[in-house]
């Protein structure tokens, strides 16, 4: 049966699962559309509706940490130097209309909405395609649209995360150098090229481990995307030079560093994500590929 509050999905005739267009759960979790149950075509099923560890994990939908201050997850918000905290902030995704509705499909327009404004306007398209007799797939597609005149900003617990965070590619040897990406504390993320000379055996330990004070290698330089390329071009007499591409082709970034052999084995080249110490949630970085290629 349809309506306009549920539809059943099918494959070849066979259901696969129930979309509940009109969520009644409580405000705290973040009431939104979504499919449950979602089974094999043998009927069993594989998501789960408010499971008791996570009430606000609600079947197969889109959910959002952090939408402009409010939480589209459900449950606790990230908060820095707190973690998880109940707050009253919570949106919810409405239902305004199918564009169009089929057995192994439709086209869904929703509002979200938070303190009785909405914020962004969406429209989702779910698919239910056969594989074999006994396989199928699923594919759920959305986009938004800002619906307010004014920016909205789209976070996470990472976004939130403690300032100072780093990610990179490092030279350690008896001397440090490194390129990378550092979070401020007002969010934006910044290239930094830094380095830092051996401490005197058994002199008192630093922030940076066995190496002295890090200084800088070169100025700064903005990555408003939060992401770049890094690489380090490595000559006769080990001598290292680093550079970096955010879209405007490639940069050299400080003086060709000398990689010195470590006190028990030779220089190291790697991939390094550290955060400061503290509490909260001490994000996350994605490394996409690492090569290492012949010079030229």
């Amino acid at each position: 049966m349809t309506t306009d509050e549920s539809l059943v999905l099918r494959v070849a005739g066979r259901p696969v699962g129930r979309y509940h267009a009109r969520s009644e759960v409580p405000a705290r979790l973040a009431p939104r559309p979504c499919l449950h149950p979602v089974t094999t075509l043998s009927g069993t099923a594989v998501t789960e509706l408010s499971p008791a560890d996570h009430l606000h994990h609600l079947g197969v939908g889109v959910a959002v940490p952090d939408a402009e201050g409010h939480n589209f997850w459900g449950g606790r918000t990230y908060v820095r130097d707190r973690g998880p905290t109940d707050l009253d902030n919570h949106g919810s995704q409405r239902h305004i209309a199918f564009q169009l509705r089929d057995p192994d499909g439709f086209v869904e327009e929703l509002r979200w909405v938070a303190s009785g404004t909405e914020l962004l306007r969406e429209r989702r398209t779910v698919a239910a395609t056969e594989l074999t007799d006994s396989a199928w797939a699923l594919d759920f597609t959305f986009s938004l649209t800002n619906t307010t005149g004014a920016p909205v900003s789209i976070g996470s617990p990472v976004t939130h995360a403690r300032p100072g965070r780093r990610a990179g590619l490092a030279v350690l040897g008896d001397a440090l150098r490194w390129t990378g990406l550092q979070r401020d504390a007002d969010g934006s993320v910044h290239l930094v090229h830094r380095f830092a000379e051996t401490v005197a055996v058994g002199a008192p330990p630093t922030p940076s481990g066995q190496w002295g004070r890090e200084r800088d290698a070169a100025p700064p330089s903005p990555a408003p995307d939060g992401r770049a390329r890094l690489r380090i071009e490595t000559r006769a007499g080990a001598r290292c030079r680093f550079s970096y591409e955010v879209g405007e082709g490639w940069h050299s970034c400080g003086m060709v560093f000398a990689a010195t052999p470590w006190r028990w084995v030779g220089a190291l080249l790697g991939l390094f994500a550290v955060a400061p110490t503290g509490g909260g949630h001490a994000g996350a970085a994605t490394f996409t590929t690492f090569r290492i290629t012949p010079s030229s």
